[in-house]
């Protein structure tokens, strides 16, 4: 269903205009429409029919897209894999997915699951099919993915999306960030993850072109929207940190940039404040939503007051989002509790696991797994992970909250909060920290630099500073599980 109202759609009203620029290579949408045709008429003759799953492991290039349209074309369902897995952790999504085969990039890990069929793409193209190709299919709920998880605080889950999740989503989005006819968007972030995937069916709805780079760097990103006059493009705080501290952004012409969107993961005020700093024409936008609810709330330019810095913003039509008790019931403005949210862009469980499906789903809500508050306003405001919540003495620490100070320190560079076991107190409060090069920071001046801002308990009684970066999930995530897991490891009560 969703090929008609995006790829077809363009190819009806924009045949000539530029669909694709990567690599130095450029294909209208005409030609793009013949060759994810000729593209599905290869995956048919090879038995791959609707409801069949297909594993996409490729870099961000335009080989990826025409693999996604493709599957879309045909009703097979899209398995993006995230590129930074080892190959240990791609087994067990391939283990779990079941799918009929791999797409993958001789760069990418080699996976030990047996699969009945995969492709080499960078070595062995797909051979054109003829001039017979398949219909593209119309159907609201077929599955059009499964996009896995960033597996923060477990095993990665299959959450399972439509045709009309998706489309859904790209409605929303667009709802904040307008799209243009002729507009450019850049593909820096993953397109794995939730927040670029849906781009790639909202782009050819409005005549836009999509530009790809395979890695990010401040200097490819600069080189990419001065070189194709971007207008659009997501990021995760992680990239608008590099980009910020990137000597040379100066010399690069981004002026052509209407808007650059980041979520992910929260963004600290400091950051938020350097960025206007260095890119002060280009309107922000944050948005909030999970792998298995898409875009739910965004907080535009003009509400990026020093006010609503640490909010997430308001939902769109069709999102309800509640801030609801350890019962479920919604609580009042200004309190605490979980998210949790209803639509049509929320997925109708995870593939293969009707136990955690059942979890994540009370009287009709997804439960968000973050801890927030909504303001008289209607602005939403996240605080933390339920499961990176610090309980410390009997009082309730918010990790993003005292990463948030720690960041406006001038000689960090990154951060992670979370708690360790303490006999006394249950938890203590830690941070890991990175610091600026040619920096230097003590524990105790970081200590008293918190102290200013924040409750006796709630300042890290543990400091770690390590010189290389923290881990983090493809999609830019830092994993305080792995960071967490050493000092939990022989304890009798699992964290949180």
């Amino acid at each position: 269903m969703i090929h008609a109202h995006s790829l077809g759609r363009a190819a009806r009203y924009y045949g000539e205009r530029t669909a694709l620029a990567s690599n130095a290579t450029r294909s209208t949408f005409r030609e793009l429409n013949d060759r994810v045709a000729d593209i599905a008429a290869s995956l048919k003759r090879l038995g791959f029919g609707v409801g069949d799953r297909l594993a996409i492991l490729l870099p961000n290039e335009s080989e990826y897209i025409e693999v996604v349209y493709a599957c879309a074309w045909l009703g097979v369902i899209a398995v993006p894999l995230n590129t930074r897995l080892s190959p240990a952790e791609i087994d067990h999504i391939l283990a779990d997915a079941t799918p009929r085969g791999l797409i993958r990039h001789s760069t990418m890990p080699v996976p030990t699951v047996e699969l009945p069929w995969q492709l080499v793409l960078d070595k062995e193209p797909f051979a054109v099919a003829g001039d017979s190709h398949p219909d593209p299919i119309y159907d609201p709920a077929a599955v059009l993915s499964l996009i896995y998880t960033s597996g923060t605080t477990g095993h990665p889950k299959g959450a399972v999306l439509t045709h009309a999740q998706i489309l859904a989503n790209v409605h929303h989005f667009n709802y904040w960030m307008h799209h243009k006819e002729g507009g450019s968007y850049l593909h820096a972030a993953p397109m794995f993850h939730i927040a670029d995937f849906p781009i790639l069916f909202a782009a050819p709805a409005f005549g836009s072109c999509q530009v790809t780079i395979p890695k990010f760097s401040p200097r490819t990103f600069c080189e990419t929207v001065e070189r194709e006059r971007v207008t659009h493009t997501i990021l995760v705080p992680t990239m608008i940190n590099l980009l910020a501290q990137f000597p040379h952004l100066k010399k690069y012409d981004l002026t052509t940039l209407e808007g650059l969107g980041y979520g992910g993961s929260p963004m600290a005020p400091e950051l938020i404040c350097r960025t206007r700093e260095v890119l002060p024409n280009v309107p922000l936008l944050q948005v909030y939503g999970l792998t298995e609810t898409g875009f739910l709330t965004g907080l535009t330019n003009d509400e990026h007051t020093q006010a609503r810095r640490m909010s997430c913003g308001r939902t769109c039509p069709g999102v309800d989002l509640q801030v609801v008790n350890q019962s479920g019931e919604e609580v009042a403005v200004g309190e605490h509790g979980e998210l949790a949210v209803r639509g049509e862009s929320v997925t109708c469980g995870y593939w293969n696991n009707p136990e955690e499906t059942a979890k994540a789903f009370r009287d009709g809500l997804f439960r968000t797994g973050d801890i927030g508050y909504r303001d008289a306003d209607g602005y939403f405001y996240i605080l933390d992970r339920l499961k990176d919540m610090i309980v410390t003495g009997g009082e309730n620490v918010y990790s993003g909250e005292v990463e948030a100070v720690i960041y406006e320190h001038p000689a960090v560079r990154e951060a992670a909060v979370f708690g360790i076991p303490d006999s006394q107190w249950g938890e203590l409060v830690m941070a890991c920290v990175v610091l600026k090069p040619g920096r230097t920071l003590s524990a105790e001046d970081l200590a008293a630099h918190c102290r200013r801002s924040l409750a006796n308990y709630k300042i890290p009684r543990r400091v770690e500073f390590t010189e290389s970066e923290l881990p983090k999930s493809g999609t830019g995530k830092i994993l305080k599980r792995l960071l967490r897991e050493r000092f939990w490891a022989n304890e009798e009560r699992a964290v949180a």
